[in-house]
């Protein structure tokens, strides 16, 4: 059981996605973990051929607990594990070959199968996530007819939705039939009496709503309670002349359809992420030996869940992606919190993290440091300000940000530095 998270203590698995006997390799998806958080996939580490499991689905097991048995490429795996779910019967398919890493959303879509749905082959074993069982489920189609698009063929949410485009006769009881945005948390499904199929299917795993919210918080309760005993922290703040900023994003959002601007946030957190791969003692991790600083910047974004709780998954390199990019990202990564999908890098990789309460009209917010990180930016709303300068009052666009960090590795000297140098970021736009 990996950890997905400084804060995670136990997982369980809720679906596999391999089988024993198949061959895999690393980077490969192997199992959906339900942490107390979210449901992430989890890749294998290594290559290998699959020997068996050495979890049940659904039972509880601390972090670092072995949950499947490999062996070496070339070697015969080992007996079928007795504990395989019932549902899962029948010879074991040759495992197909491996597949690139996994592309990104518009690639998947071009190079997916032709919508024209396509049955099973007998005995073989429907593969899908929970999210797609539910909403075939709900649309009322049978995932045998849906075309996987995924690892080994396994059926995601996009593959059911297309199904569902392509074939608009279907029923859809208790569900919209079309129109229903991408990645939105589907709407909870009615109460039914469970066949034994489904109830092999779709283990009672996941904890309902509100067992998951208090999970949630009680977890981020822990961390936030270790941050503050464990990490001295310090805080800054300056208010940023944005002026400049809002005038570029006027400019570029003029040509551009709804669906595709750009918002202050892509600007600031690009900044922020820069700053942070410049300014010493910002972005790495505390560990027992010290100050590991990271070659790299994934920037954790806080993401407010709508059934309560708050997650931070990380825009992977977000200092080397452009503003567009880093744009497109971040309503990906914050759709996908959401939906309760993440990997396993979003949610364990993070070197810095970034929150902002703006939206809500908060002009401040000062974070607490997510163990073992050393910082933490805050970002306040922005709008426009009475602004002073050259004896001259005028007004612009301005935003509070705050810096929240670690004084076992930098002081108030470097913090400054971090945040001047977010304000100079921000003073030309155009070069981020």
């Amino acid at each position: 059981m990996p950890s997905l998270g400084a804060d995670m203590e136990h997982g369980k698995v809720v679906e596999w996605l391999v089988h024993p006997g198949d061959a895999i390799h690393q980077g490969d998806l192997i199992a959906v973990v339900d942490t107390d958080k979210t449901l992430m996939d989890v890749e294998s580490f290594e290559d290998g051929v699959v020997g068996g499991y050495l979890v049940d689905l659904a039972e509880t097991v601390p972090v670092g607990t072995p949950i499947l048995s490999l062996a070496e490429p070339g070697e015969e795996a080992g007996p079928r594990d007795e504990r395989r779910p019932a549902d899962e019967g029948g010879p074991v398919p040759a495992a197909p070959p491996p597949e690139p890493a996994a592309p990104p959303a518009e690639a998947e879509a071009a190079a997916a199968p032709p919508a024209v749905p396509r049955p099973t082959p007998a005995g073989r074993r429907v593969r899908s996530s929970p999210l797609a069982r539910r909403l075939a489920a709900q649309l009322g189609i049978d995932l045998a007819t849906v075309a996987g698009t995924g690892q080994q063929g396994s059926i995601s949410e996009a593959d059911v939705r297309r199904a569902a485009a392509a074939a608009p006769g279907l029923p859809a009881p208790g569900a919209p039939p079309a129109g229903l945005p991408e990645h939105a948390a589907p709407p909870p499904t009615p109460p039914q009496e469970p066949t034994p199929a489904r109830a092999a299917e779709a283990p009672a795993a996941v904890a309902p709503a509100e067992g998951r919210t208090a999970s949630l918080r009680a977890s981020l309760g822990a961390l936030m309670a270790k941050s503050k005993a464990t990490i001295p922290h310090y805080y800054l703040s300056t208010t940023l002349d944005l002026a400049r900023m809002g005038a570029v994003l006027q400019e570029r959002n003029l040509a551009r359809p709804v669906s595709d601007r750009l918002v202050p946030a892509a600007f600031l957190l690009k900044a922020a992420a820069v700053a942070a791969k410049e300014v010493p003692g910002m972005n790495g991790y505390w560990t027992d030996h010290g100050f590991d600083p990271s070659d790299r910047v994934h920037l954790g974004v806080a993401v407010a869940l709508r059934g309560g709780g708050l997650v931070a998954p990380a825009l992977l390199d977000a200092d080397t992606l452009s503003v567009d990019e880093l744009m497109q990202k971040l309503r990906d990564l914050v759709a996908r919190a959401r939906a309760g999908r993440l990997a396993r890098t979003e949610m364990a990789s993070a070197t810095i993290t970034a929150t902002s309460l703006g939206d809500l009209g908060v002009d401040a917010v000062f974070g607490v440091i997510v163990p073992p990180q050393v910082a933490m930016v805050g970002l306040g709303r922005v709008a426009e300000r009475p602004w002073a300068e050259n004896g001259m009052l005028g007004v612009r666009m301005a935003a509070t940000a705050t810096l929240s960090a670690d004084h076992r590795v930098s002081d108030g000297l470097g913090g400054s530095r971090y945040l001047t140098r977010l304000q100079e970021l921000l003073l030309t736009p155009e070069d981020l």
